[in-house]
């Protein structure tokens, strides 16, 4: 008999518009289907069209009446974010739900950003910073939901403060824990200053355990010519449903966090089974790596200052 999948319950999005950063494969493209799903129009903001497009075909093989939308991104690139930015502020329309999901995970080499950061701190961490820094008027229009995809390296080491690009001495996972960290401590402070300036905006944090996305498959573009072993493990342990997730569980943090009216900001989501590693979707306690709220305010301040963008003040709240 099939273990049946956990699952949850979208409300009713027709009239929002979503916007979902890595929704081409994986656990984006299951977030932009189950979206346009409840009636979003979701943009899937993509960095190659020709998989953007097979995306698009295949939600609409599901629901033909689905809408959704192209636009270009490359997060390792800040005038490509600054690019997508000027776009959809041009179309003047609010936001309501934003996912930040893409990500780039242990290149075995260290690689740069073309503005010269090491590839996942920029790519994971930066890259949102700076397209949320660009899109606040129309998420502020929406009251959007701003959700940040983590991942359990977020509750593992720390920020190298001293060598944030990791010229001296390159850890693939260490520097994709960095990214992480950076990543969930300003999803954090982004609901705080919200909170405190009033902007309207409601941010949260999600992870979606362990499953068998193509984060670890080949990726020549990094590097990656072939599958890494733990990709190979992690697709037999999660066909087997032993322990991990999979590719329906897996956006499931993700979507109740972005969606549901019962999720709050300031708080992180992510798979109820063992070891959080797969499994149903619950609240989880903020991992200890993101509960400094010095740390939360450094990290956006120098964000402010590598990605040349700002944020209107607000008082900060401890």
């Amino acid at each position: 008999m099939a273990r049946r999948q956990p699952d949850i319950t979208v409300p009713d999005l027709s009239g929002k518009t979503a916007v979902v950063t890595g929704a081409s494969d994986g656990v984006g493209l299951g977030l932009a289907t189950r979206l346009a799903a409840a009636g979003a129009e979701v943009i899937m903001p993509v960095r190659n069209p020709r998989k953007g497009e097979a995306a698009i075909a295949k939600i609409r093989q599901q629901h033909p009446g689905a809408a959704l939308s192209l636009r270009e991104l490359d997060l390792s690139s800040l005038r490509s974010v600054a690019a997508l930015g000027a776009t959809l502020t041009s179309e003047n329309r609010p936001i309501h739900i934003l996912i930040n999901n893409a990500g780039v995970m242990t290149p075995p080499d260290r690689q740069t950003t073309a503005d010269g950061f090491e590839l996942q701190f920029g790519s994971n961490h930066l890259g949102h910073f700076a397209l949320v820094a660009h899109l606040l008027p129309l998420l502020r229009a929406g009251r959007a939901r701003v959700t940040s995809q983590l991942s359990i390296a977020a509750n593992q080491r720390s920020i190298n403060w001293d060598d944030l690009n990791w010229e001296r001495s390159y850890s693939g996972g260490h520097a994709y824990s960095q990214s992480k960290i950076a990543m969930g401590l300003f999803g954090l402070e982004l609901h705080r200053r919200s909170v405190a300036g009033g902007w309207g905006i409601t941010s949260n944090l999600s992870h979606p355990g362990i499953a068998p996305t193509n984060l670890l498959a080949a990726r020549p573009e990094v590097g990656r010519a072939r599958d890494t072993v733990g990709v190979r493990l992690i697709r037999v342990l999660s066909r087997s449903g032993i322990l991990l997730g999979n590719l329906q569980t897996a956006p499931l943090p993700a979507l109740l966090a972005a969606t549901s009216p019962d999720a709050r900001g300031g708080r992180l989501y992510g798979p109820s089974g063992p070891r959080n590693l797969g499994g149903g979707p619950a609240e989880h306690a903020i991992y200890s790596r993101l509960r400094s709220q010095d740390e939360a305010n450094r990290v956006w301040q120098l964000s402010e200052e590598l990605t040349g963008t700002s944020f209107p003040t607000a008082v900060r709240v401890r």
